[in-house]
């Protein structure tokens, strides 16, 4: 077994590198080029393509891809960062959960820095709010169980890709009879939000790189709406370079072929119907039902909130808080960045009043974040 094992890390490996080589990927940089901008000739202007997932947009600006083919293509990022598009009201619900006594909140790392309406998790907790930070549901599930004197609030954030998790911790403190274990779901789904982008007049869009994670979980198939009903190709790819620009290629080609699907470019990853385990437990612990996003209002079946019967391990239900009208930062453009209505240098606050060291919206703050990435690697000369 372990040298199979051993074999198994050797072929990704090896598979990995392929997806780096620097003569490949040069090779077809300059066809993406020639290709994309015999497009641009025929279409007048540049072919506008909008990458879903926060990862992709991180891997644009920090290969440099999107620097060098500015002037060919149009990268426009999309709601794809789960920090970015969690509510202002959610994150206020966040901030006030964390101010109750003997509550102890768990998250992952991005939502710590991310302004509320006029605090934010890392100003509280300098004021005495306990806050923990951690790498996966399970890690906080055993923090409770080793201090069943605190109540851990863990907030469940992302998209299809984290919601398994996050259910399976709840069926762990389960499982262990650890009573003072509950979650906090902002949890959304990636296809509403897009059907919701789509009836956008203001948005134009040529065609979607889709996100491999998701993907993962929820399958090609889920995506033949958009060539379908819409008539927009999408491209499921990977993160590496080859993978980027293979992406950029198939849109090019797709569209001056006056061609429309959705293929599967990360097929070492995402199969035609998914991950169906994952799909059954997001549906044994999790209902649909309208939720907020920044930059797209409320959209409808759209957020995942626990099965009534699991509601002793919903936070809200525990421990239910108010708070006062929220409300976003004057002059952020996150929800614009978001819905691909405006690159991040396009804000006037970027670099100036925004930067990661001082964020006033959450497209600054996370590792996913748009703002973040171009302020990283494509606002450097």
């Amino acid at each position: 077994m372990a040298k199979w094992i051993i074999k198994q890390e050797e072929e990704e490996r090896a598979n990995l590198l392929k997806f780096r080589d620097r003569q490949l990927s040069r090779r077809l940089l300059q066809e993406v080029k020639s290709r994309g901008q015999e497009l641009k000739e025929k279409l007048g202007r540049r072919p506008l393509f909008m990458e879903v997932c926060g990862t992709h947009t991180a891997a644009f600006s920090q290969t440099g891809l999107r620097k060098v083919l500015e002037d060919i293509v149009d990268l426009r990022s999309g709601p794809g960062c789960p920090v970015c598009v969690t509510d202002q009201g959610d994150i206020d619900r966040m901030i006030a959960l964390s101010s109750l006594d003997n509550v102890v909140l768990g998250t992952f790392g991005d939502m710590v820095r991310v302004p509320g309406s006029r605090t934010s998790l890392e100003q509280e907790k300098a004021r005495g709010a306990r806050v923990e930070i951690f790498y996966s549901p399970s890690d906080a599930v055993q923090w409770a169980k080793r201090n069943p004197g605190k109540q851990m609030v863990f907030l469940g954030i992302g998209f299809e890709t984290t919601a398994p998790a996050v259910a399976l911790s709840i069926q762990e403190a389960e499982d262990q009879g650890i009573k003072n274990y509950s979650v906090f779901s902002v949890h959304k789904l990636v296809i509403p939000a897009l059907r919701a982008l789509l009836k956008d007049k203001d948005l134009r869009v040529d065609g979607f790189i889709l996100p491999g994670h998701v993907s993962a979980v929820i399958g090609r198939k889920a995506f033949d709406f958009l060539a379908l009903e819409f008539g927009i190709p999408g491209v499921i790819a990977g993160f590496e370079p080859m993978d980027l620009l293979g992406a950029l290629e198939n849109l090019i080609l797709q569209m001056d072929r006056k061609d429309c699907r959705i293929d599967n470019n990360y097929s070492r990853v995402v199969r035609e119907e998914g991950n169906k385990t994952a799909q059954a437990v997001i549906r044994e612990f999790f209902d649909t039902e309208e939720g907020s996003w920044r930059g797209l209002g409320k959209i409808p079946a759209s957020s995942l909130v626990l099965h009534k019967d699991l509601q002793k391990y919903d936070a809200l239900k525990r421990f239910p808080v108010e708070i006062s009208r929220p409300f976003n930062p004057e002059g952020c453009q996150c929800g614009e960045v978001l819905t691909g209505k405006i690159v991040p240098t396009e804000c006037g606050m970027f670099g100036k009043e925004c930067k990661p060291s001082r964020p006033v919206g959450p497209c600054m703050v996370s590792s996913e974040g748009a703002c973040a990435a171009y302020y990283e690697y494509d606002s450097r000369e």
